[in-house]
């Protein structure tokens, strides 16, 4: 089973992506993406399922997600959203953890203003329901919030945490070391897994596999095959790549020996998702 691991729909009507508003770099997918949109090409690439992830800081967006979840076989698990400000949300969180599709959530800590947030006492009854619940946590921030997240997960070393987008170096200053550095203690310090996505989006437009490759070779040899999996981060990912591009570069860094894992068996594994 081939699995992408990271992927968004949207309805502009919704009204609640906040973060697409006022963005110019975001125009051209300011507009309604669906997955009769994005069928031909996991078609294309012999992708098999996806993991759906929140893109709006709401639980109503949750819910849309899953209806579209529910009326499309091959999305496989929906990654949510609850207001970790809100324990009244814990509600919410324990009526959602019901749906067979909803794997977990993430709060989208790179746009939150307080680099500690993340460690604030009054959001602490978030990570204790989502390891109570058994579900996901999607670790979505930027390289400033690696010593913190490094902290977070030796804090719960029993919640099943992933790197988003192998938390976004900043490819296109040509930062490497200190990034480095930090992923690599995660990875040793930590059981926590990676997303190999998003490295296309942090390049510059001229990005070829040879300027990504640094990148996505660290986070193989540090997290290995059976804690990295693979993801698209369509259609974020089109406004500085294409589906293709990213997929066959992104197959050239794996070893074909690891290709099932990354590619799939360790996206199923983590999100606990069925052939």
């Amino acid at each position: 089973m081939k699995i992408d691991a990271h992927q968004h729909f949207w309805a502009m009507a919704r009204g609640d992506y906040g973060w697409m508003e006022g963005n110019p770099a975001a125009a051209p997918i300011r507009r309604d993406v669906t997955p009769a949109e994005m069928r031909p090409l996991l078609d294309a690439h012999g992708i098999d399922a996806t993991v759906l992830v929140q893109a709006a800081p709401t639980v109503a967006e949750t819910h849309y997600m899953l209806g579209l979840a529910d009326a499309t076989d091959w999305v496989a698990k929906v990654v949510g959203w609850i207001d970790f400000e809100r324990e009244e949300d814990r509600t919410a969180l324990t009526q959602l953890a019901d749906h067979p599709k909803f794997a977990g959530v993430r709060p989208m800590i790179q746009d939150i203003p307080d680099d500690n947030w993340m460690h604030r006492p009054d959001i602490a009854w978030a990570y204790d329901a989502i390891r109570d619940l058994d579900l996901s946590f999607d670790a979505l921030g930027l390289p400033r919030h690696l010593e913190r997240f490094l902290r977070l997960f030796e804090r719960y070393p029993d919640m099943r945490a992933v790197v988003d987008h192998c938390m976004k170096p900043a490819i296109r200053d040509g930062a490497f070391d200190d990034w480095a550095a930090w992923m690599a203690r995660i990875a040793a310090e930590t059981p926590v897994y990676c997303k190999l996505s998003a490295l296309a989006t942090e390049a510059k437009a001229d990005w070829t596999p040879a300027t990504l490759e640094p990148y996505a070779r660290h986070i193989l040899e540090v997290f290995g095959p059976d804690r990295t999996l693979w993801g698209s981060d369509w259609p974020v990912l089109t406004l500085n790549s294409s589906y293709a591009a990213w997929h066959d570069a992104a197959q050239g860094y794996v070893p074909e020996a690891h290709r099932a894992a990354v590619f799939g068996g360790t996206a199923a594994a983590f999100y606990r998702i069925e052939a």
